[in-house]
């Protein structure tokens, strides 16, 4: 299978912020099988879409072989394990109601691969709207060997 460049966006806005993103990350490097690559700076923004504490988000970049749905189950028990509620909450309309949460993690970008499935979209469809992702992951681009220790 082929090797491909991966990048995800971490947040967290419960308990122990930057324990839970060190933590996150710690779980992902045995999910994805390597350490990292690269890694962003870790900035504070505003929750958006509702009323919660500010979140702390990064950007990350790994080198996975694997399927895109694998790296996804992977996040999802991450986050589960770190006390994320199984499943968002909706409307009566289907719409998701955001929340605050110990750690999300969202796959960003899969290779040159745009992926629209049910439980997947890649690109991330909002993340161009996010300045809380595309601050990190610009951060990570600008400087292709920029690692941050955290």
């Amino acid at each position: 299978m082929k090797t491909e460049t991966v990048y995800l966006g971490l947040g967290s806005n419960l308990g122990d912020r930057r324990a839970n993103i060190e933590k996150a990350l710690e779980l992902l490097d045995e999910a994805v099988g390597t350490h990292w690559e690269a890694l962003s700076s870790i900035i504070e923004t505003p929750a958006q879409g509702f009323d919660g504490p500010p979140f702390l988000n990064c950007a990350v970049r790994y080198r996975y072989t694997g399927t895109p749905h694998r790296l996804l189950d992977a996040c999802q028990r991450i986050e589960r394990r770190l006390g994320r509620r199984k499943h968002p909450l909706t409307d009566a309309q289907g719409r998701r109601i955001y929340e605050s949460r110990p750690i999300d993690i969202d796959i960003l970008l899969y290779g040159d691969r745009k992926i629209d499935a049910p439980r997947l979209t890649v690109p991330h469809p909002r993340m161009q709207e996010r300045d809380f992702v595309m601050r990190p992951l610009r951060e990570i681009f600008d400087r292709n060997d920029y690692i941050c220790k955290i």
